[in-house]
């Protein structure tokens, strides 16, 4: 019989199973044309890159450090 541990264990699997195959299901947008930040232009060279991108160079850099900084790591 399995015991609570066991259960929040088989839990946890089937979510991040659920959560990782709709992220590899969902479709792949054509990117932006202005930035979700700044409403900047997205360059189309940029767009052909990064497939579904949504920020502009400089606010990707920036929304990148700052997630850096907030996980504890250094700029």
């Amino acid at each position: 019989m399995a015991d609570s541990i066991d259960m929040a264990q088989q839990r946890a699997d089937e979510l991040l199973a659920r959560n990782i195959a709709s992220v590899v299901n969902r479709p792949v947008s054509v990117g932006a044309s202005l930035c979700e930040d700044c409403d900047a232009p997205i360059p189309e060279q940029r767009r052909r890159a990064v497939r579904g991108v949504t920020r502009c160079v400089s606010c990707q850099d920036m929304a990148e450090r700052y997630a850096k900084v907030s996980k504890g790591g250094a700029v």
